[in-house]
């Protein structure tokens, strides 16, 4: 099943040929992108690092969590609604993009690593809230957020170039990966 056509009908609607044409409303909602994807990160890394035992040793990890999850909350529903209206411009180059695609598979690792995280070892925490070494699980948990904002940071940063648009001569295996139709364009 392809999304394509549906991306090229959302294409052709007003808002979303206003919003990637504009000259100043598309930059505003990429720097609120950048921004608070700033802020995200930047609080998930200080908990996943709590989490591993490099920083913030003597703090509570509910403690830790308690004062950052809000501003987590609130900076991935403005980066997620900001995400939206940037794929909303150009969706059909944001769907046929392996950087856009291999971005999609990351979050939703990442969402599913932070749910098996809250749902699971975090209901225990008043058992290892104080310790230096969170529970392996914990520590895992918090491993794999790094490792999979880091590479969502990295794709998302690379879906801006086009090397690998579906309108220049492409690899079979970035046709495949990409879902490039052999008529696409721009």
């Amino acid at each position: 099943m392809s999304l394509l056509p549906f991306c090229k009908w959302l294409a052709d609607t007003q808002g979303s040929i206003a919003l990637h044409e504009s000259l100043f409303m598309y930059p505003l909602v990429e720097s609120v992108h950048v921004l608070t994807l700033c802020l995200f990160v930047g609080m998930s890394i200080m908990l996943d690092l709590r989490l591993l035992g490099v920083t913030l040793r003597r703090v509570r990890v509910s403690e830790v969590a308690g004062r950052l999850v809000p501003w987590m909350t609130a900076g991935f529903v403005v980066m997620f609604i900001s995400g939206m209206l940037l794929f909303y411009a150009i969706p059909v180059r944001s769907y046929q993009s392996v950087w856009f695609r291999g971005k999609v598979i990351m979050l939703i690792l990442a969402g599913l690593n932070a749910w098996t995280f809250h749902s699971g070892i975090y209901t225990r925490v008043a058992e290892w809230d104080l310790s230096v070494i969170a529970p392996r699980a914990a520590r895992r948990a918090g491993l794999f957020s790094l490792i999979l904002w880091a590479g969502i940071v990295v794709f998302g940063r690379m879906i801006a170039y086009n090397w690998f648009d579906c309108d220049k001569p492409q690899s079979s295996v970035v046709v495949w990966l990409a879902g490039c139709t052999g008529h696409d364009t721009h």
